[in-house]
């Protein structure tokens, strides 16, 4: 098929062994690529009721047909495997040349199988794979391990690494790559973790034919330029920070672990005067023109920067109810550098800050604290803790649903999750569509698996619960969608019908005919898909 190379590469680090099989175009048909293909595959290698961290669990890395098409942001890949902090599907997503990396061995998904006995780096390029020593790399810093590999293996490797949360299995871990961007949610680091896998590095050049290269160089050319119109206009300036303003002045930006009550002003900590009193500059993920990445050098940091995203920003500021802008920024630089998916990790300290203020924490819980002077500084550590899983990190690292439930004592009823996974930087009980969206998301409380929050802030007025709930229906299979071939969220506003083009596109890549409604069921097909893994694994 044209777009594929019709190969998924399994590696088996049990055994230090690997085979390739074939990918048939059915499959691909139907689940296209990225989290779609991911779920395909997550659903026929991984035994039913296998325990996340146990060696039956793949970890899964998909492309999809458009990466390598050079059109913009669809260099990407998902990673997929069962999450250890629902116990049900867990896909993520990143933006970085690994994607292009993995396409470049000639695979379009690599699964990794088993469990090593001794800490592990894999190289992976056109020549085989070597099964290397990593004992030496452990306790190193994402960046610390990147730089190492590079410097190691020489340039145009695409590396996937941990951090020392990864390495201790928190149950948020992430995994790092392309100089710091993060396959963030679900604990896909913890599962590589478990797998005793470092970091894993890719290297290739085998090249993809096209079925219509002359229309999708057309099509390069018109998106480019519809990229950078009013569509992405706020994504190019300030980056996601621009939500955190927006979110204050429309009542649904979560303050105190979701109590939404504070003194304290925000509007230092707004993208707007992020831009105005600190060192911003700006970078593009591979085969980007939109440039929504903002590195923002750290206050008394020296030459350090930091990626900062809305959801960091929220999740490590008013969420844990701190303002203090170094703080925040550190904070995210941290979990970045050790691992740590942002949003769990300030959502569970979050909880924690709340339950201690209310006193519902026992003496033996509070005599795990380390001594600190304040909120910046009780953030800092427990952040610390948990990423070595020392004191209260070790349980803290569980994630606030489990240690919720192993305290009691009424704290369950503070814990700000779904199905195990802590919320986004959405307030659902003003954002009545979203709030259905993230009750009923596959991966749970996730902002990125469906559009709803566009039909709230579309419409104050109430829409009717049947008609919200096809609006969640929609919004989550074409997300599905985007994930799957895969197309960075914030060109979804560019296209002026999104299934017609995009189905063109994909025909342009593959010499199908697949017409907009057939692409639009295949959403509906991974989403089901998705559904009935997550009922065999246990979701009543």
């Amino acid at each position: 098929v044209f777009g594929y190379h019709n190969k998924i590469l399994i590696i088996d680090v049990s055994s230090k062994s690997w085979r390739w099989e074939d990918l048939q175009e059915e499959v691909v048909k139907d689940f296209i690529g990225g989290s779609g293909l991911g779920a395909y595959l997550l659903y026929h290698y991984c035994p039913p009721g296998a325990d996340p961290f146990s060696p039956a669990n793949p970890l899964i890395f998909c492309a999809s047909p458009l990466v390598g098409s050079r059109l913009t942001t669809t260099s990407k890949f998902a990673v997929v495997s069962k999450s250890p902090q629902t116990g049900f599907i867990g896909d993520s997503l990143s933006s970085s040349s690994l994607a292009l990396s993995i396409k470049g061995i000639g695979a379009d998904a690599v699964i990794i199988l088993g469990s090593s006995s001794q800490w592990l780096s894999l190289k992976v390029d056109e020549s085989g794979i070597q099964f290397n020593d990593a004992s030496h790399l452990l306790g190193n810093t994402t960046s610390m391990t990147e730089g190492h590999l590079i410097e190691t293996f020489g340039p145009g490797y695409g590396i996937a690494c941990i951090g020392p949360a990864g390495e201790n299995m928190v149950r948020f871990a992430s995994i790092s790559n392309d100089g710091g961007r993060q396959a963030g949610r679900t604990g896909n680091g913890a599962v590589m973790g478990s797998k005793k896998i470092k970091a894993i590095s890719f290297k290739g050049y085998k090249k993809l034919n096209y079925f219509n290269e002359l229309n999708l160089s057309k099509t390069r050319k018109q998106l480019a330029i519809k990229s950078l119109g009013e569509a992405t206009e706020k994504y190019r300036t300030l980056g996601t920070m621009a939500n955190l303003s927006v979110f204050e002045r429309l009542k649904v930006l979560p303050i105190g672990n979701f109590r939404n009550q504070s003194n304290k002003d925000f509007h230092s900590i707004s993208g707007e005067a992020i831009h105005n009193e600190e060192k911003v500059s700006t970078s593009h993920c591979a085969n980007c023109t939109i440039g929504c990445e903002k590195l923002v050098t750290i206050p008394n940091g020296g030459s350090a920067k930091v990626r900062l995203e809305y959801q960091s920003l929220f999740a490590l500021g008013p969420l844990v109810g701190i303002s203090d802008r170094e703080t925040i920024l550190k904070s995210s630089k941290f979990c970045d550098e050790m691992g740590m998916d942002t949003i769990s990790a300030g959502s569970t300290c979050a909880w924690f800050m709340e339950c201690m203020q209310k006193g519902l924490l026992s003496k033996r819980w509070l005599e795990l604290l380390p001594t600190y002077e304040n909120d910046e500084d009780l953030l800092k550590k427990l952040l610390n803790a948990i990423a070595k899983r020392s004191g209260i990190g070790d349980i803290l690292a569980e994630g606030s649903a489990r240690v919720s439930k192993e305290i009691g004592l009424g704290t369950e009823d503070f814990a700000m999750h779904v199905k195990g996974l802590e919320m986004p930087g959405y307030e659902p009980r003003s954002l009545h569509t979203m709030a259905l969206a993230l009750a009923v998301s596959t991966r749970g409380a996730c902002h990125n698996r469906s559009s709803a929050y566009e039909y709230d802030f579309a419409s104050s007025s109430d829409s009717g619960k049947f008609s919200r709930g096809q609006m969640v229906v929609d919004g989550e299979d074409y997300s599905a969608v985007m994930d799957s071939l895969i197309w960075c969220k914030f060109v979804r506003k560019v296209f002026d019908d999104f299934y017609v083009e995009s189905s063109e596109i994909l025909n342009n890549v593959t010499g199908w005919d697949m017409d907009p409604n057939q692409l639009a069921r295949c959403g509906e097909r991974i989403n089901n898909l998705k559904k009935q893994f997550n009922i065999r694994e246990g979701w009543v």
